[in-house]
């Protein structure tokens, strides 16, 4: 199912990472401006606080205050009828982040998390609804600089005639770990730009299918600067999926629109093995096909309840549409925030829809005691989810939505 994880880092305070976060599961709220269908862009950065003082630059963020950036307003050409944001947030902390939230502005701070940071830079996927004025908040707990890069927003179906969603069982796309081939090996060579045809793989992706829901893991064969993926045909775009300065395996999700031939291109800054799997598709609405719909973030499951609670180790079935977050039994798929709290070496953790057989992919993967996350759309059937951890570990599960007829 899953891969040899590379030699971690030295042992950390994984509590101490996540030592804010309640131990309640945060109240659910309705459901707001669905149905939504996708609009796919050319990854595109809005936020870099590493720049120029500004709206969408300096400074740095600092613990605890609130700090409200206006999508619509930025360079990345996203209209204001947008209701829902495909996001990549990057940390550049000056320390450790014991966590990073984002929200719609305008409402309460959830209590939710959307990263954490040993003190490395990290990055992490979101689908965030639009708040006021098109905004989102963004909430630290300890000083670190910001960087948001954009893939895509979701519209009222009503007045658009964008994509819907068609989930897929969890499907490999793409090992450059094993034998040469289009979507094989060699590993990627750093600096050098590779295409995958991703209408090649044996994952039933249709070629009228406009973008993907992908996840990305690299492998690296040391330090990696950054990552990224984007329409093959287009230039390469100010942005990045993610960063593995430490050489440690590392994955992360991005929705990426299809390219000449439906090809997506790559490129590491380094030399780097890389995995790619899928979860679904989007494409012009047709039979099958499901609107998104967004809720307030919530907090589905958190395996440190009660306190005391033994970790996860091997599967488990998590219900969704139990949880009190409103997520319906119609569902064909949700869009879940996944944290785990590793108690030691965790090789991978990998989430797919309860009643099918596990499949050869993964969701995440973390060092020794490193808190980590990742988006992960996951495919509904019952309204239950499986998860499996290779290794003993707290699970955190936070919905931002749903995908739905």
């Amino acid at each position: 199912m899953g891969y040899n994880q590379v030699t971690g880092l030295g042992s950390i305070d994984a509590y101490r990472l996540v030592s804010e976060w309640t131990s309640d599961v945060s109240p659910a709220v309705g459901v707001s401006n669905g149905p939504l269908n996708f609009v796919p862009l050319t990854p595109c950065r809005v936020v870099d606080t590493r720049n120029t003082a500004g709206a969408f630059g300096g400074p740095e963020l600092s613990a605890a205050p609130i700090r409200e950036f206006a999508i619509p307003s930025s360079l990345c050409q996203v209209p204001t009828t947008a209701v829902a944001y495909a996001l990549n947030v990057t940390v550049v902390p000056d320390g450790p982040l014991g966590y990073l939230s984002i929200w719609p502005s305008g409402q309460s701070r959830p209590v939710v998390s959307t990263l954490n940071s040993d003190g490395r830079v990290k990055a992490n996927a979101a689908i965030v609804p639009a708040g006021a004025n098109g905004g989102v908040n963004v909430y630290v707990t300890d000083s670190t600089h910001l960087i948001m890069d954009i893939s895509g927003y979701f519209v009222p179906a009503a007045s658009s005639s964008g994509l819907q969603f068609f989930p897929l069982q969890p499907c490999r796309i793409a090992d450059t770990r094993g034998a040469a081939g289009n979507l094989g090996g060699p590993f990627l060579t750093g600096g050098a730009t590779r295409n995958f045809p991703v209408l090649s793989s044996g994952c039933n992706v249709p070629p009228n299918a406009q973008a993907y829901s992908l996840n990305f893991t690299a492998v690296p064969r040391g330090p990696l600067s950054f990552f990224s993926a984007w329409p093959t045909g287009q230039a390469q775009p100010n942005a990045s999926v993610l960063n593995a300065f430490t050489g440690t395996v590392t994955a992360n999700a991005a929705i990426i629109q299809a390219g000449t031939d439906g090809n997506i291109a790559t490129f590491g800054s380094n030399n780097t093995d890389l995995i790619i799997d899928i979860t679904g598709y989007y494409a012009p609405a047709t039979t099958g096909g499901n609107y998104f719909y967004t809720l307030s973030p919530c907090r589905v499951a958190d395996t440190r309840n009660p306190i005391g609670a033994l970790p996860l180790t091997g599967a488990t079935t998590v219900n969704v549409t139990t949880s009190g977050c409103q997520s319906p039994a119609s569902a064909k798929a949700f869009a879940l925030n996944a944290t785990v709290v590793p108690l030691g070496p965790l090789q991978y953790l990998t989430l797919w829809p309860n009643g099918e057989a596990a499949p050869v992919v993964s969701t995440l993967n973390a060092d020794a005691n490193a808190v980590t996350s990742n988006l992960a759309v996951v495919p509904n059937l019952n309204g239950s989810i499986n998860a499996y951890a290779a290794g003993s570990t707290y699970l955190i599960l936070d919905i931002s939505g749903y995908f739905a007829p």
